[in-house]
């Protein structure tokens, strides 16, 4: 069985307590209360932009999953997830190794 990295356990502990919300359209209909948007590596040009676009309304941070998000949600296709829990959040961030990064560039 392989290792899970520390940030895919949160993000199964999030989808257990329904604090994260899967796909471009559910996030959109957002209004409050998102601490982290995550991001797949191989989400389109479009998405990504979208991606942006939500972290710069919530003023969260973004986070890009290198292994791929929908591996992460167990949700084939799923290309944007926001975490609606500030400590798993924290803990996402805090735990995230080579696989996660935080997106940089010019989210204000």
């Amino acid at each position: 069985m392989e290792k899970r990295a520390k940030a895919e356990t949160y993000i199964g502990f999030c989808l257990r307590a329904r604090k994260i919300t899967l796909g471009t359209g559910a996030v959109d209909c957002l209004k409050k209360g998102v601490y982290l948007i995550l991001v797949c590596k191989t989400a389109s040009e479009n998405a990504f932009k979208l991606a942006l676009k939500f972290a710069r309304r919530h003023s969260c941070p973004l986070m890009v999953c290198k292994s791929g998000l929908e591996n992460a949600v167990h949700r084939p296709g799923c290309k944007i997830a926001a975490v609606t829990d500030s400590q798993l959040a924290g803990a996402i961030i805090s735990a995230a190794d080579e696989n996660y990064e935080i997106y940089a560039g010019g989210i204000n």
